[in-house]
């Protein structure tokens, strides 16, 4: 049965972010289970991938993001059809007050719906969210002369070294989140964008004239969760309450968590 819905007086959406784990796909059958409500040109994907690994984490992130709407509307999880922007951004093909994003690594998948509680009301709120793993941070670091703008440059060369893979880290998710959410991904010129840290847990968006017409319609929060980096992007002028959702595997019945969030920035 579906978790009954966290009122939020923050907003008038809610937002419902949801987990997975693809190694829980390493057993058959529940592999199996999982694909089995993929639509054909899903399952033909993940047909192609060569690693175990790779086409679980395909399989538990589209199977999650099945659950996850079906959680939100009273449709079952194999009748969702999807459809792409421009730049390859999904959205429910026919329109049900939804909007969601996704985003997964080889250890966890996630998946982010908004919602109004009156499935008949205006459309939710754009939404980004990505995760990434704490072993992808000294990865990141020597990428920053190509993704992060010069002033995040500079805050990062101002921190300890052994603080810099922390802060690449919490920067790529944020990137990754925002330009998720606008629906452009790397269309959007990532040096323009910049996630500035004026205080420990103060973080404020910044972008070139022309990247964005509004960049204060976005609230931003960046946390961690068994051993991943998550971000998640909503354009809100309120800060949102979550509803986090734990489905192990993506088919069994989700758990609640009570995980608490840190403070969305830019505080409202």
């Amino acid at each position: 049965m579906p978790l009954p819905p966290t009122p939020n007086p923050a907003a008038s959406f809610i937002l419902d972010l949801w987990f997975a784990h693809p190694p829980d796909l390493a057993d058959p059958a529940v592999e199996a289970a999982c694909a089995a409500i993929l639509d054909r040109a899903e399952r033909a994907r993940a047909a192609r991938f060569h690693f175990d690994r790779h086409r679980r984490e395909f399989i538990a992130t589209h199977a999650l993001t099945r659950v996850a709407l079906s959680h939100a509307h009273p449709s079952p999880p194999q009748s969702w059809s999807f459809s792409l922007n421009a730049y390859g951004k999904p959205a429910p093909a026919l329109d049900r007050g939804l909007r969601f994003n996704q985003s997964n690594s080889v250890e966890m998948a996630v998946c982010l719906v908004a919602r109004h509680p009156s499935l008949h009301a205006v459309a939710p709120p754009e939404v980004g969210v990505d995760v990434e793993s704490f072993a992808r941070a000294q990865e990141i670091v020597p990428l920053a002369p190509r993704v992060f703008s010069d002033a995040e440059r500079a805050q990062l060369l101002a921190l300890p070294a052994a603080s810099r893979p922390h802060r690449a880290l919490d920067l790529w998710t944020l990137k990754e989140a925002y330009i998720k959410a606008r629906g452009m991904g790397l269309s959007l010129p990532l040096r323009s964008i910049s996630f500035l840290f004026d205080e420990p847990h103060a973080l404020r968006l910044l972008v070139e004239p022309g990247v964005d017409p509004d960049s204060g319609r976005w609230r931003f929060c960046c946390f961690d969760y068994a051993g991943h980096r998550i971000a998640l992007a909503v354009e809100s002028t309120a800060a949102p309450i979550v509803n986090l959702f734990s489905a192990r595997p993506p088919l069994a019945p989700p758990s609640a968590l009570a995980l608490t969030l840190p403070s969305w920035s830019p505080a409202s």
